[in-house]
């Protein structure tokens, strides 16, 4: 056997890694929906055609430990996917063999030439955190961890009216108003294309509303991106996890909500509305009547996905800080005081 053949890090490709996914009884942990093979596969065909992919699988023996979703810039490597369209990021490894997985890893970038990993964002319970910075502390590399940003979710529970009862009184006083109001001025409905054709025409839609809805995501929304989305929204309506609500008036769609369905966790990705009908809050109830499906699915979480705005958090959202951790794999001293941990 050759010393490639017999090497603990292998190449992989998204078919490779697609049937790592659909294995049964794989032990790997597909937690975060933005490492999952569908939406890597996605990123890298719309967004990722300047860098250079590193997509390897670590094993010990015969036993696959995880999968490293990277790209390649010069002597540093990131996660495969961007900041502005994945939420968050992360490694895929079986529970338990993380430090295993991360010293066969960073042995290999090692001795591919790659000095630094920069890593972002990632949560807090992450295997980054918890299980490759203390594999680089061990190993007395340099590396920081900074603050970057905020996600916002919320445990969901068993009812609607649970869901109410744990709102402040302001605010479910506030919800029902808003309903009521809307229900008084026109036949509502609350509408979900999650079909692959009835997808290709709402995304048309779900776009329109939501460049209507705010210049900033107006401008966000290039023609390359819209292609992102476009693509996304098709790729992930195969495997049954989008989730796209409109909310109509008389049968007009005003509000949209792109959502996912993963596991017992529906995110809300993206969203829009027809600023006409902001005298009815369409935009938000939209929001709140997805959350509403959510709890009658059954689902346990509703992630609001990253950033601050204070809705999520009237809605009873809580915060869930992300990182950035960079690591200097070029020098073995120890890192100089104040750099572990930095910024938790």
């Amino acid at each position: 056997m050759s010393s490639i053949e017999a090497s603990p890090v292998m190449v992989e490709t998204f078919e490779s890694i697609t049937s790592y996914w659909l294995a049964p009884g794989s032990r790997l942990k597909w937690d975060c929906l933005f490492a999952l093979p569908v939406w890597l596969k996605v990123w890298w065909n719309c967004l990722g055609s300047m860098m250079t992919p590193c997509l390897r699988s670590v094993r010990f023996g015969r036993d696959l430990l995880g999968i490293a979703p990277l790209v390649l810039e010069g002597n540093k490597v990131s996660f495969m996917g961007s900041p502005d369209v994945c939420d968050y990021l992360d490694f895929v490894v079986v529970p338990g063999k993380e430090r295993e997985f991360f010293r066969l890893l960073i042995d290999y970038l090692k001795q591919q030439g790659i000095t630094s990993l920069d890593l972002g964002p990632v949560r807090n319970e992450s295997t980054v955190l918890n299980g490759l910075i203390p594999v680089i502390r061990g190993a007395g590399c340099e590396f920081s961890i900074s603050r970057e940003d905020v996600s916002v979710e919320l445990d969901l529970p068993a009812t609607w009216e649970d869901f109410l009862s744990g709102l402040s009184g302001k605010e479910r006083h506030e919800i029902r108003r808003k309903l009521r109001r809307l229900k008084g001025a026109a036949d509502i409905q609350l509408r979900l294309a999650d079909e692959r054709e009835e997808v290709r025409s709402g995304m048309e839609t779900f776009l329109n509303l939501l460049r209507l809805s705010r210049h900033e995501k107006a401008a966000f929304m290039t023609a390359r991106m819209a292609a992102f989305f476009r693509s996304l929204a098709e790729a992930l309506a195969e495997w049954n996890i989008l989730r796209l609500y409109f909310l109509d008036l008389n049968g007009e769609p005003v509000a949209a909500a792109l959502c996912f369905d993963y596991g017992s966790t529906m995110y809300l990705y993206n969203s829009g509305y027809d600023p006409q009908f902001r005298n009815l809050s369409v935009g938000l109830l939209n929001k709140v009547l997805s959350l509403r499906e959510s709890i009658r699915r059954g689902k346990k979480r509703y992630d609001f996905l990253k950033g601050a705005e204070p809705y999520k958090y009237r809605l009873g959202g809580r915060p869930v800080p992300l990182y950035r951790c960079r690591i200097e794999l070029g020098n073995g001293h120890e890192p100089p005081e104040g750099s572990n941990r930095e910024g938790r």
